[in-house]
Protein backbone atom coordinates (compact mmCIF):
# COMPACT_ATOMS: atom_id res chain seq x y z
CA UNK A 1 0.00 0.00 0.00
CA UNK A 2 1.24 3.30 -0.89
CA UNK A 3 2.39 6.53 1.32
CA UNK A 4 1.38 9.61 1.05
CA UNK A 5 3.61 13.01 2.27
CA UNK A 6 0.75 15.82 2.67
CA UNK A 7 0.40 19.30 3.50
CA UNK A 8 -2.95 20.54 4.65
CA UNK A 9 -4.55 22.58 7.27
CA UNK A 10 -6.40 21.52 10.49
CA UNK A 11 -10.32 22.00 11.43
CA UNK A 12 -9.34 24.83 13.26
CA UNK A 13 -6.97 26.23 11.00
CA UNK A 14 -3.76 25.06 11.89
CA UNK A 15 -1.10 23.54 9.24
CA UNK A 16 0.34 20.40 9.25
CA UNK A 17 1.85 17.80 7.48
CA UNK A 18 2.83 13.91 7.43
CA UNK A 19 2.03 10.73 5.98
CA UNK A 20 -0.87 9.00 5.55
CA UNK A 21 -0.99 5.11 3.84
CA UNK A 22 -4.15 4.49 1.26
CA UNK A 23 -4.56 2.49 -1.68
CA UNK A 24 -4.70 6.23 -3.76
CA UNK A 25 -4.80 9.70 -3.85
CA UNK A 26 -8.40 9.68 -3.49
CA UNK A 27 -8.35 7.61 -0.91
CA UNK A 28 -5.66 9.22 1.16
CA UNK A 29 -7.70 12.52 0.73
CA UNK A 30 -11.19 10.90 1.87
CA UNK A 31 -9.30 9.61 5.14
CA UNK A 32 -7.78 13.27 5.97
CA UNK A 33 -10.97 14.74 5.65
CA UNK A 34 -12.43 11.90 8.14
CA UNK A 35 -9.52 12.91 10.51
CA UNK A 36 -10.63 16.70 10.20
CA UNK A 37 -7.65 17.44 7.79
CA UNK A 38 -8.10 19.40 4.58
CA UNK A 39 -4.91 18.63 2.62
CA UNK A 40 -3.53 21.14 -0.04
CA UNK A 41 -0.75 19.00 -1.12
CA UNK A 42 0.01 15.42 -1.75
CA UNK A 43 3.04 13.56 -2.79
CA UNK A 44 3.48 9.34 -3.29
CA UNK A 45 6.60 8.93 -1.11
CA UNK A 46 7.59 5.36 -2.36
CA UNK A 47 6.81 5.88 -6.32
CA UNK A 48 7.20 9.77 -6.20
CA UNK A 49 4.07 10.32 -8.48
CA UNK A 50 2.65 13.44 -7.67
CA UNK A 51 0.77 16.01 -8.95
CA UNK A 52 3.11 18.86 -10.45
CA UNK A 53 3.21 21.35 -7.95
CA UNK A 54 3.92 18.71 -5.21
CA UNK A 55 6.53 17.20 -7.24
CA UNK A 56 8.63 20.10 -7.62
CA UNK A 57 8.03 21.22 -3.83
CA UNK A 58 8.90 17.52 -2.52
CA UNK A 59 11.67 17.36 -5.04
CA UNK A 60 13.45 20.75 -3.17
CA UNK A 61 14.47 17.90 -0.52
CA UNK A 62 17.86 16.81 -0.52
CA UNK A 63 18.25 13.40 -0.42
CA UNK A 64 20.97 13.30 2.50
CA UNK A 65 18.69 15.24 4.38
CA UNK A 66 16.13 11.87 4.91
CA UNK A 67 18.97 9.74 5.18
CA UNK A 68 18.19 6.80 7.91
CA UNK A 69 20.35 7.27 10.45
CA UNK A 70 21.60 4.73 13.02
CA UNK A 71 19.47 6.47 15.90
CA UNK A 72 16.32 6.30 13.99
CA UNK A 73 16.66 2.53 12.86
CA UNK A 74 17.34 1.96 16.57
CA UNK A 75 14.08 3.45 17.78
CA UNK A 76 11.69 1.63 14.98
CA UNK A 77 13.76 -1.62 16.06
CA UNK A 78 12.69 -0.98 19.71
CA UNK A 79 8.84 0.02 18.91
CA UNK A 80 8.72 -3.17 16.69
CA UNK A 81 9.76 -5.49 19.39
CA UNK A 82 7.47 -3.79 21.63
CA UNK A 83 4.84 -4.07 19.71
CA UNK A 84 5.39 -7.89 18.89
CA UNK A 85 6.16 -8.18 22.55
CA UNK A 86 2.23 -6.67 23.28
CA UNK A 87 0.61 -9.22 21.13
CA UNK A 88 0.17 -7.51 17.60
CA UNK A 89 0.24 -9.57 14.29
CA UNK A 90 3.68 -8.64 12.54
CA UNK A 91 1.31 -7.34 9.29
CA UNK A 92 -0.50 -5.07 12.11
CA UNK A 93 3.00 -4.68 13.80
CA UNK A 94 3.88 -3.04 10.48
CA UNK A 95 1.40 -0.87 10.08
CA UNK A 96 1.43 0.57 13.24
CA UNK A 97 4.98 1.26 13.21
CA UNK A 98 4.73 2.97 9.78
CA UNK A 99 2.40 5.68 11.17
CA UNK A 100 4.64 6.57 14.37
CA UNK A 101 8.15 6.43 12.48
CA UNK A 102 8.78 10.16 11.66
CA UNK A 103 11.39 9.65 9.01
CA UNK A 104 9.98 10.01 5.64
CA UNK A 105 12.25 7.67 3.95
CA UNK A 106 12.11 5.03 6.56
CA UNK A 107 8.20 5.28 6.81
CA UNK A 108 8.29 4.88 3.33
CA UNK A 109 10.62 1.85 3.74
CA UNK A 110 8.27 0.01 6.65
CA UNK A 111 5.41 0.26 4.08
CA UNK A 112 7.08 -1.49 1.64
CA UNK A 113 7.89 -4.01 4.06
CA UNK A 114 4.59 -4.38 5.45
CA UNK A 115 2.93 -4.90 1.66
CA UNK A 116 5.60 -7.59 1.10
CA UNK A 117 4.83 -9.30 4.06
CA UNK A 118 1.70 -9.20 3.42
CA UNK A 119 2.07 -10.39 0.24
CA UNK A 120 3.50 -13.67 1.74
CA UNK A 121 7.28 -12.92 1.89
CA UNK A 122 8.67 -13.46 5.33
CA UNK A 123 9.91 -10.59 7.30
CA UNK A 124 13.60 -11.07 6.71
CA UNK A 125 13.66 -11.14 2.90
CA UNK A 126 11.02 -8.05 2.66
CA UNK A 127 13.51 -6.48 4.64
CA UNK A 128 16.44 -7.36 2.37
CA UNK A 129 14.50 -6.37 -0.84
CA UNK A 130 14.29 -2.59 0.68
CA UNK A 131 18.26 -2.70 0.22
CA UNK A 132 18.36 -0.41 3.58
CA UNK A 133 18.82 -2.59 6.39
CA UNK A 134 22.53 -4.01 6.89
CA UNK A 135 23.34 -7.79 6.95
CA UNK A 136 24.40 -8.19 10.64
CA UNK A 137 20.29 -6.64 10.78
CA UNK A 138 18.34 -8.93 7.99
CA UNK A 139 20.92 -12.07 9.43
CA UNK A 140 19.51 -11.70 13.03
CA UNK A 141 15.87 -11.43 12.05
CA UNK A 142 15.73 -14.21 9.87
CA UNK A 143 16.93 -16.18 12.56
CA UNK A 144 14.82 -15.55 15.01
CA UNK A 145 11.61 -16.22 12.88
CA UNK A 146 13.46 -19.23 12.55
CA UNK A 147 13.29 -20.03 15.79
CA UNK A 148 10.36 -18.41 17.06
CA UNK A 149 12.34 -15.77 19.12
CA UNK A 150 11.76 -12.79 16.65
CA UNK A 151 10.89 -10.24 19.17
CA UNK A 152 13.81 -11.12 21.64
CA UNK A 153 16.01 -10.70 18.18
CA UNK A 154 14.86 -7.12 18.01
CA UNK A 155 15.42 -6.23 21.26
CA UNK A 156 18.90 -7.79 20.99
CA UNK A 157 19.54 -5.46 17.71
CA UNK A 158 18.15 -2.45 19.28
CA UNK A 159 20.19 -2.53 21.99
CA UNK A 160 23.15 -3.22 19.81
CA UNK A 161 22.54 0.27 17.69
CA UNK A 162 21.93 1.93 21.11
CA UNK A 163 25.10 0.88 22.07
CA UNK A 164 26.84 1.82 18.96
CA UNK A 165 25.22 5.32 18.85
CA UNK A 166 26.39 6.60 22.31
CA UNK A 167 29.81 5.16 21.61
CA UNK A 168 30.20 7.46 18.19
CA UNK A 169 28.18 10.33 20.25
CA UNK A 170 30.85 9.99 22.82
CA UNK A 171 33.65 10.08 20.76
CA UNK A 172 32.35 12.46 18.47
CA UNK A 173 31.16 15.21 21.66
CA UNK A 174 35.26 14.85 22.86
CA UNK A 175 36.26 15.58 19.70
CA UNK A 176 33.77 18.98 19.14
CA UNK A 177 36.18 20.71 20.82
CA UNK A 178 40.05 20.33 19.19
CA UNK A 179 37.86 20.71 15.33
CA UNK A 180 36.51 24.05 16.80
CA UNK A 181 40.10 24.94 17.73
CA UNK A 182 41.63 23.90 14.85
CA UNK A 183 39.08 25.91 12.25
CA UNK A 184 39.68 28.99 14.96
CA UNK A 185 42.93 28.57 14.31
CA UNK A 186 42.78 28.46 10.84
CA UNK A 187 40.92 31.81 9.78
CA UNK A 188 43.43 33.35 12.54
CA UNK A 189 45.81 32.63 10.13
CA UNK A 190 44.49 33.16 6.92
CA UNK A 191 43.26 36.49 8.80
CA UNK A 192 46.94 37.31 9.43
CA UNK A 193 48.38 36.45 5.70
CA UNK A 194 46.14 37.70 3.86
CA UNK A 195 45.01 40.77 5.47
CA UNK A 196 47.38 41.72 7.68
CA UNK A 197 50.54 40.69 6.72
CA UNK A 198 49.91 42.71 2.93
CA UNK A 199 50.05 45.72 4.50
CA UNK A 200 53.05 45.74 7.21
CA UNK A 201 54.87 44.18 3.46
CA UNK A 202 54.19 47.67 1.48
CA UNK A 203 55.58 49.55 4.45
CA UNK A 204 58.31 47.77 4.56
CA UNK A 205 59.08 47.50 0.98
CA UNK A 206 58.59 51.12 0.70
CA UNK A 207 61.32 51.63 2.95
CA UNK A 208 63.50 49.97 -0.10
CA UNK A 209 65.93 48.37 2.71
CA UNK A 210 67.30 44.92 2.91
CA UNK A 211 64.73 42.53 5.04
CA UNK A 212 65.78 39.30 6.61
CA UNK A 213 65.34 35.61 4.68
CA UNK A 214 62.89 34.70 6.97
CA UNK A 215 60.58 37.55 6.60
CA UNK A 216 61.17 37.15 2.33
CA UNK A 217 59.53 33.77 2.71
CA UNK A 218 56.72 34.87 5.09
CA UNK A 219 56.16 37.61 2.44
CA UNK A 220 56.22 35.46 -0.61
CA UNK A 221 54.10 32.77 1.41
CA UNK A 222 51.27 35.23 1.92
CA UNK A 223 51.49 36.74 -2.06
CA UNK A 224 51.40 33.46 -3.23
CA UNK A 225 48.31 32.16 -1.02
CA UNK A 226 46.71 35.80 -2.13
CA UNK A 227 47.05 35.10 -5.70
CA UNK A 228 46.97 31.11 -6.22
CA UNK A 229 44.50 30.13 -3.10
CA UNK A 230 41.77 28.61 -5.99
CA UNK A 231 44.62 26.29 -7.25
CA UNK A 232 45.53 25.42 -3.39
CA UNK A 233 41.44 24.46 -2.84
CA UNK A 234 41.72 22.48 -5.72
CA UNK A 235 44.95 20.50 -5.09
CA UNK A 236 43.15 20.03 -1.73
CA UNK A 237 40.22 18.57 -3.76
CA UNK A 238 42.03 16.60 -5.98
CA UNK A 239 44.36 14.59 -2.68
CA UNK A 240 40.94 14.31 -1.09
CA UNK A 241 39.08 12.65 -4.37
CA UNK A 242 42.36 10.78 -5.32
CA UNK A 243 42.76 9.33 -1.63
CA UNK A 244 39.35 8.66 -1.46
CA UNK A 245 39.75 6.54 -4.63
CA UNK A 246 42.61 4.45 -3.34
CA UNK A 247 40.76 3.79 -0.24
CA UNK A 248 38.32 2.04 -2.21
CA UNK A 249 40.59 -0.77 -3.73
CA UNK A 250 41.45 -3.77 -2.27
CA UNK A 251 44.99 -2.95 -2.20
CA UNK A 252 44.85 0.43 -1.18
CA UNK A 253 42.27 -0.58 1.58
CA UNK A 254 44.18 -2.82 3.02
CA UNK A 255 47.49 -0.63 2.70
CA UNK A 256 45.40 2.08 4.78
CA UNK A 257 44.34 0.27 7.05
CA UNK A 258 47.71 -1.44 8.28
CA UNK A 259 49.22 2.16 8.40
CA UNK A 260 46.44 3.08 11.04
CA UNK A 261 47.05 0.15 12.65
CA UNK A 262 50.62 1.70 13.14
CA UNK A 263 50.26 4.97 13.39
CA UNK A 264 51.56 5.97 17.54
CA UNK A 265 49.02 6.93 19.68
CA UNK A 266 46.10 6.85 16.85
CA UNK A 267 46.70 3.49 16.38
CA UNK A 268 46.11 2.06 19.88
CA UNK A 269 42.45 3.94 19.50
CA UNK A 270 41.92 2.79 16.13
CA UNK A 271 42.52 -0.92 16.88
CA UNK A 272 40.43 -0.30 20.35
CA UNK A 273 37.55 1.12 17.98
CA UNK A 274 37.60 -2.12 15.80
CA UNK A 275 37.55 -4.81 18.37
CA UNK A 276 34.92 -3.23 20.42
CA UNK A 277 32.67 -3.34 17.25
CA UNK A 278 33.87 -6.60 16.49
CA UNK A 279 33.12 -8.66 20.14
CA UNK A 280 29.86 -6.33 20.55
CA UNK A 281 28.69 -7.89 16.82
CA UNK A 282 29.56 -11.53 17.04
CA UNK A 283 28.41 -11.44 21.12
CA UNK A 284 24.77 -9.93 19.78
CA UNK A 285 24.31 -12.22 16.82
CA UNK A 286 25.55 -15.64 18.70
CA UNK A 287 23.08 -14.41 21.31
CA UNK A 288 20.49 -13.72 18.31
CA UNK A 289 20.74 -17.21 17.02
CA UNK A 290 22.99 -17.24 14.06
CA UNK A 291 25.60 -19.97 13.39
CA UNK A 292 29.13 -19.31 14.33
CA UNK A 293 30.71 -19.39 10.94
CA UNK A 294 28.15 -16.51 9.65
CA UNK A 295 28.47 -14.47 12.63
CA UNK A 296 32.05 -14.38 12.06
CA UNK A 297 31.62 -13.43 8.57
CA UNK A 298 29.51 -10.70 9.66
CA UNK A 299 31.58 -9.55 12.73
CA UNK A 300 34.58 -9.12 10.50
CA UNK A 301 32.82 -7.13 7.65
CA UNK A 302 31.51 -4.67 10.78
CA UNK A 303 34.86 -4.19 12.78
CA UNK A 304 35.54 -2.19 9.53
CA UNK A 305 39.49 -2.91 9.28
CA UNK A 306 40.60 -4.86 6.86
CA UNK A 307 43.89 -6.07 8.89
CA UNK A 308 41.55 -7.21 11.66
CA UNK A 309 39.03 -8.90 9.17
CA UNK A 310 41.76 -10.96 7.67
CA UNK A 311 42.66 -12.48 11.43
CA UNK A 312 38.71 -12.56 11.63
CA UNK A 313 38.63 -14.63 8.38
CA UNK A 314 41.53 -17.15 9.58
CA UNK A 315 39.07 -17.96 12.28
CA UNK A 316 36.29 -18.26 10.85
CA UNK A 317 38.44 -21.12 8.40
CA UNK A 318 39.44 -22.57 11.70
CA UNK A 319 36.32 -23.32 12.74
CA UNK A 320 35.28 -25.13 9.55
CA UNK A 321 38.48 -27.41 10.48
CA UNK A 322 37.48 -28.11 13.97
CA UNK A 323 39.36 -25.49 15.69
CA UNK A 324 38.91 -22.93 18.29
CA UNK A 325 38.34 -19.29 17.57
CA UNK A 326 41.13 -18.06 20.06
CA UNK A 327 44.19 -20.11 18.35
CA UNK A 328 44.05 -17.99 14.95
CA UNK A 329 43.40 -14.69 16.30
CA UNK A 330 46.12 -15.15 18.87
CA UNK A 331 48.32 -16.28 16.01
CA UNK A 332 47.74 -13.41 14.00
CA UNK A 333 49.10 -10.86 16.34
CA UNK A 334 46.51 -8.83 15.93
CA UNK A 335 44.18 -8.65 19.23
CA UNK A 336 45.32 -8.37 22.35
CA UNK A 337 46.15 -10.95 24.93
CA UNK A 338 43.30 -9.75 26.93
CA UNK A 339 40.46 -10.34 24.23
CA UNK A 340 42.03 -13.78 22.38
CA UNK A 341 42.23 -15.00 26.81
CA UNK A 342 38.65 -14.19 27.22
CA UNK A 343 37.14 -15.50 24.45
CA UNK A 344 39.30 -18.77 24.83
CA UNK A 345 37.08 -19.13 28.78
CA UNK A 346 33.99 -18.22 26.60
CA UNK A 347 34.72 -21.02 24.21
CA UNK A 348 35.60 -23.74 27.57
CA UNK A 349 33.06 -22.76 29.73
CA UNK A 350 30.22 -22.62 26.57
CA UNK A 351 29.46 -18.72 27.43
CA UNK A 352 31.22 -16.77 24.33
CA UNK A 353 28.30 -14.56 24.20
CA UNK A 354 28.28 -13.34 27.59
CA UNK A 355 32.60 -13.11 27.29
CA UNK A 356 32.52 -11.26 23.79
CA UNK A 357 29.75 -8.59 25.98
CA UNK A 358 32.46 -8.24 28.58
CA UNK A 359 35.00 -7.58 26.41
CA UNK A 360 33.01 -5.07 24.44
CA UNK A 361 32.06 -3.07 27.30
CA UNK A 362 35.85 -3.21 28.36
CA UNK A 363 37.32 -2.11 24.82
CA UNK A 364 34.43 0.72 25.11
CA UNK A 365 35.62 2.41 28.08
CA UNK A 366 39.14 2.41 26.90
CA UNK A 367 37.89 4.07 23.81
CA UNK A 368 36.27 6.82 25.70
CA UNK A 369 39.46 7.08 28.51
CA UNK A 370 41.87 7.24 25.19
CA UNK A 371 40.21 9.44 23.47
CA UNK A 372 39.27 11.88 26.43
CA UNK A 373 43.30 11.53 26.91
CA UNK A 374 43.76 12.09 22.99
CA UNK A 375 41.95 15.16 22.91
CA UNK A 376 43.58 16.34 26.37
CA UNK A 377 46.70 16.08 24.88
CA UNK A 378 45.35 18.10 20.94
CA UNK A 379 44.43 21.14 23.05
CA UNK A 380 47.65 22.40 24.06
CA UNK A 381 49.31 21.34 20.69
CA UNK A 382 46.94 23.75 18.66
CA UNK A 383 47.01 26.15 20.76
CA UNK A 384 50.79 26.03 20.72
CA UNK A 385 50.88 25.62 16.98
CA UNK A 386 48.40 28.73 16.53
CA UNK A 387 50.38 30.61 19.08
CA UNK A 388 54.39 29.58 17.10
CA UNK A 389 52.63 30.51 13.21
CA UNK A 390 51.32 33.86 15.15
CA UNK A 391 54.47 34.54 16.75
CA UNK A 392 56.73 33.65 13.45
CA UNK A 393 54.53 35.85 11.70
CA UNK A 394 54.59 38.87 14.24
CA UNK A 395 58.40 38.63 14.75
CA UNK A 396 59.43 38.18 10.60
CA UNK A 397 57.29 41.90 9.96
CA UNK A 398 58.26 43.39 13.85
CA UNK A 399 61.95 42.48 13.76
CA UNK A 400 62.32 44.61 10.15
CA UNK A 401 60.64 47.54 11.33
CA UNK A 402 62.90 47.76 14.72
CA UNK A 403 66.05 47.65 12.41
CA UNK A 404 64.93 50.55 10.21
CA UNK A 405 63.75 52.84 12.53
CA UNK A 406 67.11 52.04 14.85
CA UNK A 407 69.30 52.47 11.87
CA UNK A 408 67.02 56.10 11.16
CA UNK A 409 68.20 56.76 14.73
Amino acid sequence: MPVYAYRGVTSAGKATRGHVDADSIRSARSRLRRDGIFPTEIAEGRAERAAPAASRRFALRLPWLQRISALDLAIATRQAATLLGAGIPLVESLRALTEQVENPRLKAVYAQVRDHVNEGASFADALAASRVFPDLYVSMVRAGEAGGALEQVLERLADYMESQVRLRNKVGSILIYPFVMFGFACVVVGALVTVVLPQITQLLQSLNQPLPFYTRWIIAASNATRSYWWAMLLAVAALAFGFRALVRTTRGRATYDRVRLRLPVVGRLVRLIAISRFARTLSTLLSGGLPIIRALHTAGEVAGNTVLAQAIDAARLSITEGASVARPLRASGEFPPLVTHMIEVGEQSGELEAMLAKVADTYEEQVETAVTRLTALLEPFLILVMVGIVLVIILATLVPLLQITSSLG
